[in-house]
């Protein structure tokens, strides 16, 4: 459920051109030129991290019936 907040979040921020903030600051810090996709792949491999987290700590509610 973190990986859907988390896009939400991310497609919220780039109302506010967000996006084009992240990629413009990560091709100065980085010298890499980077697209959008690359902007809502951060936000999910985030949430993807955080359902692992929580799936380890057993705070996770699945229903698998």
């Amino acid at each position: 459920m973190m990986i859907v907040s988390f896009l939400i979040i991310a497609w919220i921020l780039s109302w506010f051109k967000f996006n084009q903030l992240f990629v413009q600051a990560f091709k100065e810090l980085f010298n890499k030129e980077i697209t959008i996709a690359s902007y809502y792949f951060m936000f999910f491999g985030i949430g993807a991290i955080g359902d692992l987290i929580l799936f380890i700590n057993g705070s996770y509610n699945v229903l698998l019936k």
